[in-house]
């Protein structure tokens, strides 16, 4: 470990203890952030901050990560440009981590949809080492900048390539998760696919927004399974999604299963509306694989106990649990840093 990451490699300690204990003051800020945008719920906002301490800020999980790869003896310190999203809590925490743990100073634009708790978090950090003071500013405008991580939906990203693109940039789009059943998973595996389906209200690039199954699949047994989650519908904004597509599918006689907190719908697009869960019906493994390939951009990960040989896949229940190494769309965001 070089000598600048110590004390970098320190903070993230503390900041995972502040995360763990979840203290008053961070609390509060969970709070108003809930009041501030109804889908961070506190129960959401904690399954995020659970996720990143335990998986993203363990020490020795951290030493392997920054392992592999090969640092300058003195920080860059490059000024990069975070733009963040909002779809669920915390979703821009990654980029800025790699951003700190490569040695570089963050320029973060938040969200409206989130802009207390990462501030919070910072301060925290500055506040106990003020050494790393003033290297995560947070902005309203970006200039300045060496670079930029921008997240975004497919219409934003045409803003962010016009913007940003003279520099060099990751760019991201909108991506989904999917799921490949076989109509064998046992209790247990459908629980790990409600996870994945549901969590965060299904607003995640990693949330499955379509599974794919085969010919004779039991749709009444898994809609039965799915229904163990609703509760979902207590939420005032889910309700009101599912009540609002529910009412445009039978108004359009859009063929449909509901069960009352879900609608299933046989439909080829990846992207779902929320309440939504779309399926397609698959003849064999090789040629969904063949197919699937040729949609990988819009895949951000694949969910199955299948071997499919061309596709990595995760297990169910882990699609909101990714690790350090699992970078969005696949891009290596410490990789690009280091070669500024």
């Amino acid at each position: 470990m070089k000598n600048w990451q110590t004390i970098r490699f320190q903070a993230l300690e503390y900041l995972q203890q502040i995360m763990l204990k979840k203290g008053e003051a961070l609390q509060k800020e969970i709070s108003g952030s809930a009041a501030n945008n109804r889908w961070f719920t506190p129960k959401n906002y904690d399954q995020a901050i659970d996720q990143i301490a335990a998986k993203w800020l363990d020490k020795e999980s951290l030493e392997t990560w920054a392992g592999n790869y090969s640092f300058p003896d003195l920080a860059p310190q490059k000024n990069i440009g975070l733009v963040l999203a909002g779809n669920i809590p915390m979703v821009g925490f990654h980029d800025w981590l790699s951003a700190f743990v490569s040695g570089n100073n963050a320029l973060i634009k938040l969200s409206d949809k989130d802009p207390y708790v990462l501030p919070f978090l910072v301060s925290q950090l500055e506040e106990a080492f003020p050494d790393l003071k003033g290297q995560s500013q947070f902005v309203e405008r970006l200039t300045d900048y060496d670079a930029t991580i921008a997240t975004g939906s497919d219409n934003s990203a045409r803003y962010f390539e016009y913007y940003f693109g003279s520099k060099p940039h990751i760019i991201r789009k909108n991506r989904n998760a999917i799921a490949v059943l076989s109509g064998a998973e046992s209790g247990e595996e459908l629980d790990g696919l409600a996870k994945d389906i549901f969590s965060y209200f299904g607003l995640g690039c990693r949330n499955v927004s379509k599974i794919y199954i085969p010919e004779r699949f039991d749709i009444s047994a898994f809609m039965e399974k799915m229904h163990e989650q609703k509760e979902l519908v207590l939420h005032n904004k889910y309700k009101n999604n599912f009540d609002y597509n529910h009412t445009l599918f039978l108004m359009n006689k859009v063929d449909h299963y509901t069960n009352g907190c879900l609608l299933l719908l046989e439909d080829p697009s990846l992207t779902s509306r929320i309440a939504t869960l779309h399926y397609e019906v698959y003849g064999s493994l090789e040629q969904l694989e063949s197919e699937l390939a040729q949609d990988q951009d819009k895949i951000q990960c694949v969910v199955s106990s299948l071997d499919l040989k061309s596709l990595p896949v995760i297990s169910f229940g882990e699609a909101q649990n990714p690790g350090l190494t699992d970078y969005a769309d696949g891009v290596d965001t410490v990789d690009f840093l280091n070669s500024l």
